[in-house]
């Protein structure tokens, strides 16, 4: 620019002074060429300088050479070139890119003398000989174009703009979590288990089967160790002891001897094969006609369904049983549903219907002083074993019994009842009001053999009688016993049953068939979980408490006294069932001792505490525990 004009615009210096030459001979900037059409721009050739003609070459139309006003000059703002850089200009020429390296002033007047351009390596250009004179009036303006970085600039600008949109989401999230209150970060010590030691056995190895190896390696010591135990049975007892199916020793296990109390493990076994484990009993409420606002006009029936364990909520704790019953059905309940149905009156009857099954309540061949006091009576209705809340004895009648009781529950809810409580049997057009169904069948099983209850194991066998016959009577029930017994693989030639509780000294089992009927089923099976415990629970709570087998064995319990002692039939104690090995497997043991006064303590205690440590001594030897894989 010229120094005494600093506020003119501002002009790149004398392009003659450009390595290349005269700025005859330069391609306009992008700055200034994007500011005409360069379309309508003639091809002149240059004109020669000092240094000789240069050739011809499209450039653009010459500078008119109008000499600049007088006075201040008008400033135009300033143009930057939008063009990528190397991109054609219409015209097609390309951006010149022989711009000077000269330091400049980033904005205002240059008003230094220009220095000589600086030589480019590589280039051939010519220097300029003389200093560069101020621009003349008649010089063009030219604009400066800016030079563009590249592709790599485009590559490098095209990446960021996902980055910074990761950047701005990532931001965005942190924000939002730190919205939230999270709780302060627990830690938890990584406890390192110690290294196990590493397994030595082989694939095929007599370890990999443990129990196995066990039982062989400790099996003839222990047929050693029961032979004191079978030299103490008498000729009237038996005794059969097997592990795992396997027989280790027996005496006189073929005799038919009376099993008591034995026989309910009979009943049990035959009654999850026949009647299944989903089995359940169903109590109902009926009446001719479905209550209408509320009222029931005539009588209301309570049907019995053969539930042994239908009791009211006050008769578990009782205390009127040594074995108070357990998985009871409840029959408050049943009275809150018959409530819930919309009866509030009943102008006929509570009737108790037992008609399921006959009225046969007591077992026939029963000792004197049984009937009444250890079992029945009992029938297909029957609650509080045949017992009324402030009664101290059981009722003549159990269907009657069991009215009362759904009488006093409805009136205690506010239901009228116009009439009283009797038994008879519901029309076979009455409509259900309302039913409850007791556990499913391996928790009657359980409180049958756990407790020794003689009404549910009498029930149950008339049950089994219903299932294979239809007929819901003792002998049918019997029947089917022997029927599926026989169907097991089981000796029944010499078998005979009389009642299902035990209670009748007619009944004769042998131990073989016993041991049979317990290696057909699983020491933790619905059978084996559903016998008591010794020291622990039901009928051997108070026994095996200071033995080697005192809460492992489980057993199922036998006593009858037959008075008088000196004549037949004789008295009875029995016990049958599991003791578990540890490792696993089991040892199947039957022992039913017969006697004038064998159910005397000073005569069966000390053969029980022998069973109990002749079982305790399996396994003498290495145990699968320690024959297992190492």
């Amino acid at each position: 620019m010229e120094q005494e004009q600093p506020g003119r615009l501002r002009r790149r210096r004398d392009p003659r002074d450009h390595s290349r030459g005269d700025g005859a001979d330069r391609v306009a900037s992008l700055r200034a060429r994007r500011g005409v059409h360069r379309h309508r721009d003639p091809v002149e050739p240059g004109p020669a300088d000092g240094r000789g003609p240069l050739l011809s070459r499209p450039r653009t139309r010459a500078d008119r050479g109008v000499s600049p006003a007088a006075g201040r000059p008008l400033r135009r703002g300033r143009r930057r070139a939008q063009r990528l850089d190397g991109e054609a200009d219409p015209g097609g020429h390309r951006v010149g890119r022989g711009r000077s390296r000269q330091r400049r002033p980033g904005h205002g007047a240059f008003d230094g003398a220009p220095l000589l351009p600086e030589r480019r390596p590589g280039r051939r250009g010519p220097r300029s000989p003389v200093r560069v004179r101020p621009a003349s009036g008649a010089s063009r303006v030219v604009t400066r174009a800016r030079a563009g970085a590249g592709p790599a600039v485009v590559l490098v600008l095209l990446a960021l703009v996902p980055a910074v949109a990761l950047w701005g989401v990532w931001r965005w999230a942190a924000g939002k979590a730190e919205s939230f209150d999270a709780p302060p970060p627990t830690t938890v010590p990584i406890v390192v288990p110690e290294p196990s030691p590493p397994l030595s056995t082989a694939i095929v190895s007599l370890r990999r089967t443990p129990s196995l190896l066990s039982r062989e390696l400790n099996l003839d010591e222990f047929r050693s160790a029961v032979t004191p135990l079978l030299d103490t049975i008498n000729d009237r007892s038996c005794v059969a002891i097997s592990l795992d199916g396997i027989e280790v020793g027996d005496r006189t296990s073929t005799l038919p001897v009376i099993p008591a109390s034995v026989q309910k493990v009979m009943v049990a076994s035959v009654a999850l094969e026949l009647l299944g484990p989903e089995f359940v009993y169903t109590t109902t409420v009926r009446a001719v006609e479905l209550p209408v606002d509320g009222v029931v006009a005539g009588d209301l029936y309570l049907v019995g369904g053969g539930d042994p364990v239908l009791s009211g909520d006050w008769y578990p704790t009782s205390n009127l049983e040594r074995f108070p019953v357990f998985n009871h059905t409840s029959l408050d309940t049943l009275a809150d549903s018959v409530v819930a149905a919309g009866v509030r009156r009943v102008d006929g009857n509570v009737v108790g219907d037992g008609s399921r099954y006959d009225d046969e309540w007591f077992a026939p061949g029963w000792a004197q002083g049984v009937a009444g006091v250890e079992a029945g009576p009992y029938d297909a209705l029957m609650a509080n074993d045949a017992r009324v809340l402030g009664d101290e004895f059981r009722a003549s009648d159990p269907n009657q019994a069991a009215a009362r009781e759904l009488l006093r529950l409805l009136t205690e809810r506010g239901v009228t009842v116009g009439g009283s409580a009797v038994s008879g049997v519901a029309p076979s057009d009455a409509s259900d009001i309302a039913a409850i169904d007791s556990l499913p069948l391996p928790a009657i099983v359980e409180e049958m053999l756990a407790n020794s209850d003689n009404n549910t194991a009498e029930l149950m066998v008339k049950e089994l009688g219903v299932a294979a016959s239809g007929e819901g009577t003792r002998p049918a029930g019997l029947t089917a016993m022997l029927s599926v017994l026989q169907g097991w693989g089981v000796d029944v030639s010499d078998l005979v049953l009389a009642d299902g509780s035990g209670l009748a000294p007619a009944n004769l089992l042998t131990c073989d068939a016993v041991i049979a009927v317990l290696q057909r089923f699983d020491h933790d099976g619905d059978l084996g979980a559903g016998l008591p415990v010794a020291a622990t629970t039901g009928t051997l709570r108070g026994i095996f408490t200071d033995s080697p087998v005192a809460g492992r064995l489980r057993g199922k319990t036998g006593t009858l006294n037959n008075p008088p002692f000196n004549q037949d039939p004789p008295a009875v104690k029995g016990l049958a069932g599991y003791l578990p090995v540890d490792g696993g497997g089991a040892i199947e043991y039957s022992l039913l001792l017969n006697g004038p006064t064998i159910s005397d303590q000073s005569e069966y205690r000390p053969v029980w505490d022998l069973l109990g440590q002749v079982l305790a001594t399996y396994p003498s030897g290495a145990g699968p525990a320690e024959l297992g894989p190492r």
